[in-house]
């Protein structure tokens, strides 16, 4: 799990903005809706690099788990954790995909300094980032994180 150890997953500003928000008012866990079923199940951490305009790696949180299911017993059982404030919100977002994952994790730390995008394909020695996210090895991950603080 060492080349597992950290997953960075695209957000977008406003679901970003949201668990922040959420975390300010005292919410623990969250939840961020997949379409489909991708996502990490194996980790220990998940990062946040927030898509365009914003372009950083903005935060980080404990990995809980990654469930996959029916959309319907996803929302009655952590429906409470996503961003979304409605199930017709939810029904919205999903569409007619049967099958989704909510990735769910705890203790966000939001970053006192985001990494920029160049910084982090400097420190990942790459061209460009994958959409769907991708993992780090620990050693990686802790420099990340203490680039962050």
């Amino acid at each position: 799990m060492n080349n597992r150890h950290a997953f960075i997953m695209m957000v977008q500003n406003r679901y970003w903005n949201e668990f922040r928000r959420r975390q300010q008012q005292g919410e623990q866990t969250h939840a961020y809706v997949n379409r489909g079923t991708a996502g990490p199940k194996n980790t220990s951490i998940v990062m946040f690099y927030v898509t365009k305009p914003v372009g950083e790696v903005t935060g980080y949180a404990e990995f809980i788990e990654r469930k996959t299911g029916d959309s319907e017993t996803l929302w009655n059982t952590h429906g409470h954790e996503t961003v979304l404030n409605s199930k017709e919100q939810f029904e919205e977002f999903v569409k007619d995909r049967g099958k989704v994952s909510l990735v769910r994790f705890r203790n966000l730390h939001e970053a006192t300094k985001p990494i920029p995008l160049n910084n982090l394909l400097l420190l990942l020695g790459m061209k460009r980032l994958g959409r769907g996210g991708f993992f780090v090895a620990k050693e990686t991950a802790e420099k990340m994180i203490a680039l962050m603080e």
